[in-house]
């Protein structure tokens, strides 16, 4: 099965080799029609630390390395 891939904005860099991105979805409410979004924060493992607060990054799933990160770094978006 392929694994997941989001896009998102880069809100946080201060752990070691974690950066946390935001991730914004946009919907159909069910019942009103109007366009709803919806942010998610994801912990992703970014292994040289070459990310900033600001920069649009690509992550995907992976194994799990650590209690919160189930993402790491593709990409810069």
């Amino acid at each position: 099965m392929p694994k997941r891939l989001l896009t998102g904005v880069v809100v946080s860099d201060k752990g070691a080799k974690t950066i946390v991105v935001k991730v914004e979805r946009t919907f159909l409410h069910p019942l009103y029609r109007k366009t709803v979004r919806r942010s998610k924060r994801y912990h992703a493992h970014d292994e040289q630390n070459a990310f900033k607060v600001g920069d649009n990054v690509t992550i995907q799933e992976c194994a799990p390395k650590s209690k919160l990160k189930r993402w790491e770094v593709v990409a810069q978006a």
